[in-house]
């Protein structure tokens, strides 16, 4: 597949003496190389296979890496000889870039976990558009040590985007530049631009702020990355470009064989700048063979000779320059409008939620509901909601989970699943939560009670009697709630005085507490399987007569249970 690719770059890349460039750059190295070359100013260098387009692009359709994996195959006989040499190095992704791109993903996931934003497709991207960071040349908190900037948008051989950012990010005051280690064009970066790393500040050279913007740029509207069509549309959004779509798709297939992580810096550095002037930060190598650029006078500037056999070189003298034909003024484009951003989420609102409450073991009746509305109030379609079970709960949603994210409907409302109850029994929370950069929160009280039963029986009908000192025999009831068996209630065993309020009583039949000691209140007693229940040994003292045992539920039921101690 890549020498397949290789000879489609080849081809394409006839028409332009830097695209050739690059193809030789790459048929030398060692691994995935030959960028374009600098833009010196000339203004006709463009990315080899690439066409103009109206439509918007993260970059400005600014020229980037035209690298290659690495074959995953060894050179065959009667195979090309040009082929990339296959070695590890090249998936080697230094480890600050590797954490801002996992980091990216995670956060994606908890604000639209239906796009399915893989990492593998920010590092594809990464390596094309500045070969990871310049090879991970990052400081502690993620940032370029120096900007990496594209060439001006000045509208020879790119698009024409008149400074917007005063030059804040760029240092251009005229035009545009691509920005950062993921390069977004200033104007992109005012509408996408975020803080990735939670410092307070929106910054483009930031590789965690830039990965989490082309993650949410990437996910723009209902695209889901895991169908190809739209991880196809997403890529083009970023430079339109199908040579760029084959490349990004050749490192992102490479990445999702396998990667590991390597020391900041210590990645492999591209062979020759991005292109644009302002790239000191960058410290690329340059290239083997210095790729031939347009002159001034619109003749080539030659390549050096090899020495000689004695060490020197034969100087030619220098032909006189040819003056040139007239040419005509590229026409002035108008720059691709940015893309449209997101309607902005204004409200989140209740839609309709009842009491959420429910036994232990069941299911809610209820499920939470809300609506969320755009900063004009009407209803917001395809918002990402999370609902998360807050609180000291064994309660989970359908499925064992603890938070989910949905989108909103056409009517902007969303439902949570099912909120099944566990055997703890108490108050918890549910939150619902849309929106990143100012989220809006409702939160519902929740609570899970006991369960009941509002019936006990003994499951048989024979006298319980014991002799004085002896043990009675076992006693066996039965819980229902409203005529099922009722497995799981809580039962309280006291024996009882005669008198009209019955209290305690501190004679006659006992149970054994943990230390043998005589124990006449004994709760905690749950029902089990069928609603059943055997009570723990009953021991009779040496006082004769008739005792009495009460049973009593979580929901109120009563039974009394007549001993006889003869």
């Amino acid at each position: 597949m890549a020498a397949q690719f290789g000879r489609r770059l080849r081809r394409g890349a006839t028409t332009t003496a830097v695209a050739a460039a690059a193809v030789a750059a790459l048929t030398a190295s060692q691994g995935p190389g030959a960028p374009l070359a600098e833009d010196a100013g000339s203004g006709d260098q463009k990315t080899a296979g690439s066409s103009s387009s109206g439509d918007s692009a993260a970059t400005g359709n600014s020229p980037y890496y035209t690298d290659l994996p690495p074959l995953t195959t060894p050179n065959k006989p009667g195979t090309s000889v040009n082929l990339p040499v296959t070695g590890s190095a090249e998936a080697g992704i230094p480890a600050s870039i590797l954490a801002a791109y996992k980091k990216a993903e995670q956060s994606v996931a908890g604000s639209d976990a239906a796009c399915r934003l893989p990492w593998q497709l920010l590092a594809a991207i990464g390596k094309v558009e500045s070969g990871q960071a310049r090879g991970g040349r990052v400081d502690a908190n993620g940032t370029t040590y120096s900007p990496i900037l594209g060439p001006a948008l000045n509208g020879q051989g790119f698009a024409l985007i008149k400074d917007t950012d005063d030059g804040a990010y760029d240092g251009d005051a005229t035009h545009d530049r691509a920005v950062g280690p993921m390069q977004f064009i200033p104007s992109t970066w005012a509408t996408w631009g975020q803080d990735g790393n939670s410092d307070g500040r929106e910054d483009p050279n930031n590789i965690y702020d830039a990965a989490l913007a082309a993650g949410l740029y990437l996910c723009a509207g209902s695209r889901d990355l895991a169908v190809g069509a739209d991880l196809d549309r997403a890529v083009l959004s970023y430079n339109q470009s199908q040579e760029y779509l084959r490349t990004v798709r050749s490192w992102f297939d490479y990445y999702k064989r396998g990667t590991h992580e390597v020391p900041d810096g210590a990645g492999v550095l591209p062979t020759g700048p991005r292109g644009g002037s302002g790239n000191s930060g960058g410290s690329a190598s340059p290239s083997p063979t210095p790729p031939a650029s347009s002159a001034p006078g619109g003749g080539k500037t030659p390549s050096p000779k090899p020495p000689t056999a004695g060490g020197s070189t034969t100087p030619k003298p220098t032909p006189p320059p040819t003056t040139p034909p007239p040419t005509t003024p590229p026409p002035t484009t108008t720059p691709p409008p940015s893309p449209t951003p997101p309607p902005t989420l204004g409200s989140l609102e209740n839609a309709g939620t009842g009491p959420l409450t429910a036994t232990a073991g069941q299911a809610f009746s209820e499920r939470v509901t809300v609506r969320a509305r755009n900063t004009l109030g009407a209803p917001l379609a395809k918002a990402s909601v999370t609902f998360t079970i807050i609180g000291d709960t064994d309660t989970r949603f359908s499925g064992g989970l603890t938070t989910i994210t949905f989108r909103t409907a056409a009517d902007g409302t969303v439902t949570s699943p099912v909120l099944q109850a566990g055997e703890k029994a108490g108050a918890f929370k549910v939150t619902a939560v849309a929106g990143t950069t100012n989220p809006r929160t409702l939160t519902y009280g929740a609570t899970v009670t006991a369960r009941q039963a509002d019936a006990i029986a003994r499951t048989g009908e024979a006298a319980v009697t014991a002799a004085a000192g002896a043990q009675f025999d076992a006693v066996e009831v039965k819980a229902t709630y409203k005529g099922a068996a009722a497995a799981g209630v809580a039962v309280t065993a006291t024996m009882i005085t005669d008198a009209e309020q019955p209290a305690e009583n501190d004679k006659g039949p006992y149970f054994k507490g943990a230390d043998g000691t005589p124990v006449r209140t004994l709760p905690g007693l749950k029902t089990g399987a069928g609603g059943l229940l055997t009570l723990p040994a009953i021991h009779a003292d040496s006082a004769p007569g008739t005792y009495t045992l009460r049973l009593t539920t979580e929901g109120g039921a009563t039974l009394d249970i007549v001993l006889t101690v003869s």
